[in-house]
């Protein structure tokens, strides 16, 4: 599903294609002196065989838009850069700890084409920006392509503060209240804190590797922008290693307390064994059938009714003194 917005050097934006089935003549290069967004969304071999003949995209490119689960990167094919761009957004699914989004770009001096498998938000009000705001693409196609990253860094860092935040009350609750904790809401976060790790790290080179070039496709306001934007994703990925190290050290606690209650539990058992290991031999000897036993014998009944309370308590004594 192709949509087009041309931005001529006289005049206001145009949305040439709505994304509806029709003419498809607007995907194509645009004419002298206009500035074209071309959005490709949930791509078919067919409409990517159609950029490639009508842009001569390399091969490689188009290979790349037909799959994903690539990492963010920037590959330089002479004429445009391709770019690969990754964000997150909250999983609408249960079982999975985020949505991650990636965005193909082909950017030249005067054309933008994005596309990407499922909708992302953040583009899409991007998107209407540039279509109501002659400003935004008068800037470049690079600004819109800026534009879009800011709105998908935008989309995930509140998700990772959350993150954080989570965290960070739970540790609380662990150190600061000796109150266990979920041990499986601890895993949930830390295997989003994994993808989101996943995202991060490659964009943080991505978006260094772009505001370092001098190349006549990026603006000089985009490439100060996009310096920018990698700091911002240079930070986020901190907080994800800090967020990382958080949850390791609680399971890490978590697994020490329980630890250390099983050792309390083994003690106690112990020494009731102790205890009871005494006695199990007094009424033992003193129940046997042999006939010289003293069956009668009060001294003796008195003697182990003596023992059967002494000695547990002379090792509760000892115990007390020596290892509680």
């Amino acid at each position: 599903m192709f949509r087009v917005i041309d931005l001529p050097t006289q005049g206001e934006p145009a949305i040439r294609m709505d994304g509806s089935p029709g003419d498809d003549s607007a995907v194509a290069p645009p004419p002298r002196g206009t500035i074209r967004w071309i959005d490709l969304l949930a791509p078919d071999p067919a409409a990517l065989e159609l950029l490639r003949e009508r842009f001569g995209f390399d091969s490689l490119a188009i290979d790349d838009c037909g799959r994903y689960g690539l990492q963010s990167k920037v590959d330089d094919y002479g004429k445009y850069l391709f770019v690969v761009i990754h964000g997150f957004t909250p999983a609408t699914a249960e079982d999975e700890p985020i949505q991650i989004h990636e965005m193909h770009a082909f950017l030249g001096e005067s054309y933008l084409v994005t596309v990407h498998d499922n909708p992302l938000p953040s583009q899409e009000d991007v998107w209407q920006a540039a279509a109501r705001d002659k400003a935004l693409l008068e800037r470049g196609a690079s600004w819109a392509l800026y534009r879009t990253v800011a709105a998908m860094l935008a989309a995930g860092e509140p998700l990772v503060e959350q993150i954080t935040g989570s965290l960070d009350e739970l540790e609380l609750e662990q150190i600061a209240e000796s109150r266990d904790v979920d041990v499986a809401q601890v895993l949930r976060l830390k295997r989003t804190i994994v993808g989101m790790r996943r995202v991060l790290r490659p964009l943080r080179d991505t978006l260094h590797t772009l505001h370092r070039r001098n190349d006549p496709r990026l603006s000089p306001r985009a490439v100060l922008h996009f310096r920018d934007a990698g700091d911002q994703v240079a930070r986020l990925a901190d907080m994800v290693e800090e967020a990382r190290e958080s949850a390791a050290a609680i399971v890490h606690a978590h697994g020490a307390v329980q630890a250390q209650r099983a050792n309390e539990v083994m003690k106690r058992l112990t020494i009731f064994s102790a205890v009871f290991l005494p006695l199990s031999f007094i009424v033992g000897f003193f129940g046997q059938n042999f006939i010289h036993l003293p069956y009668d014998s009060s001294v003796w009944l008195a003697i182990m009714l003596v023992s059967v309370i002494l000695v547990p308590a002379g090792l509760m004594e000892w115990f007390r003194r020596n290892w509680l």
